[in-house]
């Protein structure tokens, strides 16, 4: 039997021992890339795959494998970086232990992993809060999620909550900051006998006594230098206890300066992940969604999907909003047919910019493909030929020092590349430039089109 068929037959087996999701999530894109001296290198999509699998599932694995091998074998889990590259390897560390029992959330049962829509901008969040949810203060502690609005950081913590509360029983309080600003205020409040021992015991009490705590936009946490100070007491007790702690701001911990150094860094201490504006796919990913939950009397054609996914860009709620807008217009036209025409019309005023254009990066992918003769759909797949690696290289290279983009987001627009490749490949064009004069004139010729 080969490698191939080997892993198949595997997969089938395990499946019926995890739920859709979890299998799904883990398991559903990996493969084996070799087999030597019994030992199995498995090649996962992430690195939080490797994390998860090797210190949450690895026991399962090599059971399983051996019943349907015949043979013992050991596992390693390797991305297909570290495969290609034997210098990359990223060590994962683990934290923690999980906490188990019941609690008043204020969780939004309306938002969970299973309607949480995926792409290259958000995978990597949705695949690091579904390990978090999995084996909450064990992976990731804190998980810090930032982004602009309307990208959907509130929807994935209240769908670790949800699958927490349900999954493991653990205790959950998910709060905003006003509130948490609120109910400190509160403290302060005489009682009768004019203490407010019970309004402190309360409040930590609430704060204190969950498994997971959930805080939404951060960075409206104030200025006040006692209420910094309670949080960061909260903070380090849930930590010292092992308890898991999910934080969600508009901006990086870096970039919160209204917010004492002491915070920030500890905000630091377990992972960040950025969620990126939707690319151009997912946003009609998410169209055909929210469409399925309006019952249309007419055809909501492509082209005005296309239309308003071409100019909702950076805010999932505002794509949400034009299709209100566009299904309301309709039917205020006594039920006429939904078409272009119609859907300029309608959200006339409501972009900020009706161009439909594309993003920098996308600029920078199609400019460069157009160079080497290699379409865009190359650049962003697999293909690791001389031919279509080298121009991906430096469409990368031009999108970091040109365009001064992230490298996770460089790596969402390539076809989910990881941000290790993406450094590497910048790297490497730099020292091309050095010993090519001619490419550095390549590159800029390409850079002085962009518009």
């Amino acid at each position: 039997m080969d490698n191939s068929k080997l892993w198949n037959s595997f997969l089938e087996r395990i499946k019926g021992e995890l739920s859709p999701i979890t299998f799904d999530t883990w398991f559903a894109e990996t493969k084996i890339a070799r087999i030597k001296d019994n030992i199995v290198t498995l090649s996962v999509p992430m690195h939080v795959h490797k994390k998860m699998l090797s210190e949450n599932y690895n026991e399962i694995i090599e059971e399983i494998f051996t019943e349907v091998s015949g043979s013992n074998f050991k596992f390693e889990y390797l991305t297909e970086d570290e495969i290609e590259n034997s210098n990359i390897n990223i060590k994962t560390e683990n934290i923690g232990v999980p906490a188990i029992s019941q609690f008043e959330s204020n969780l939004n049962p309306n938002y969970t992993f299973d309607n949480f829509i995926v792409g290259n901008s958000n995978k990597f969040a949705k695949l690091t809060a579904f390990a978090v949810a999995e084996k909450p203060g064990q992976m990731y502690n804190p998980l810090f999620i930032y982004g602009n609005s309307g990208l959907g950081k509130t929807h994935l913590m209240h769908a670790v909550g949800n699958y927490a509360l349900k999954n493991n029983k653990s205790r959950v309080l998910y709060v905003t900051s006003e509130k948490f600003v609120d109910d400190f205020i509160n403290i302060n409040k005489r009682n009768q006998d004019g203490n407010n021992f019970d309004s402190v015991d309360l409040f930590k009490k609430k704060y204190r006594d969950v498994d997971i705590l959930i805080i939404d936009d951060i960075q409206y946490l104030g200025n006040g230098v006692k209420t910094q100070q309670e949080f960061f007491n909260t903070f380090n007790e849930l930590y010292d206890k092992n308890k898991q702690i999910i934080i969600s701001s508009d901006r990086s911990p870096d970039d919160l300066k209204l917010l004492e150094d002491r915070l920030r860094t500890r905000f630091n201490w377990g992972i960040t992940i950025p969620i990126e504006p939707p690319e151009f796919e997912l946003r009609l990913n998410i169209i055909e969604k929210k469409l399925e939950g309006h019952m249309l009397n007419t055809p909501f054609p492509k082209d005005v999907q296309e239309f308003i996914a071409s100019n909702c860009t950076s805010d999932v709620r505002k794509i949400e909003g034009a299709i209100t807008r566009v299904i309301a217009y309709a039917a205020m036209m006594n039920g006429c047919d939904i078409d272009l025409d119609l859907a300029n019309e309608a959200l006339k005023g409501y972009f900020v910019n009706t161009v439909v254009s594309k993003n920098k990066v996308e600029q920078v992918q199609q400019l460069v493909a157009k160079n080497y003769n290699i379409t865009v759909e190359d650049l962003k797949s697999k293909r690791r030929v001389a031919t279509v690696a080298f121009p991906r290289q430096v469409a990368m290279y031009i999108c970091r020092t040109y365009l001064e983009e992230s490298f996770p987001k460089i790596g969402s627009e390539f076809g989910g590349k990881d941000h290790t490749t993406v450094m590497h490949s910048v790297d490497k064009i730099k020292k091309e430039i050095k010993k090519q004069p001619d490419l550095k004139d390549e590159i800029e010729k390409i850079i002085n089109k962009l518009v």
